[in-house]
């Protein structure tokens, strides 16, 4: 089983993640913006269960960032598991399917080779 890694600006949190992802999207909105200070996010999603986490962490409504150098690591909604793919160590690895909220997509912007778009959240 493959296990994917990552962490933050400083290295105090570390992460790691074993499995397949459940999907790999990117995301146009607003909150996602303004937490992470771009233009879009791009993330692996993973169950819960396999993920672990090390290092401490705070948190705004479930998006979680190093609580030493502020880096944005991942995000947790129910039992699902954000990792951000800027936090991950050879994000290479990983091809987004998706995008979501490209209401909001910036006309500048180039295309992804994405199977599927979404105007607002994924169905």
């Amino acid at each position: 089983m493959e296990t994917v890694t990552g962490g933050c600006l400083c290295g105090r949190v570390r992460i790691a993640a074993t499995g397949q992802p459940l999907r790999i999207g990117i995301c146009h909105c607003r909150d996602c913006r303004k937490h992470h200070g771009a233009i879009f996010y791009a993330a692996a999603i993973y169950e819960r269960d396999s993920v672990k986490v090390s290092g401490a962490t705070q948190d705004y409504m479930g998006r979680h960032f190093c609580a030493n150098c502020g880096s944005s690591v991942f995000a947790v909604t129910g039992a699902e598991f954000e990792f951000h793919l800027g936090a991950v160590d050879e994000p290479d690895a990983f091809i987004p399917q998706y995008e979501c909220w490209t209401t909001r997509r910036e006309a500048w912007l180039p295309p992804f080779p994405v199977k599927a778009r979404y105007p607002k959240d994924r169905e």
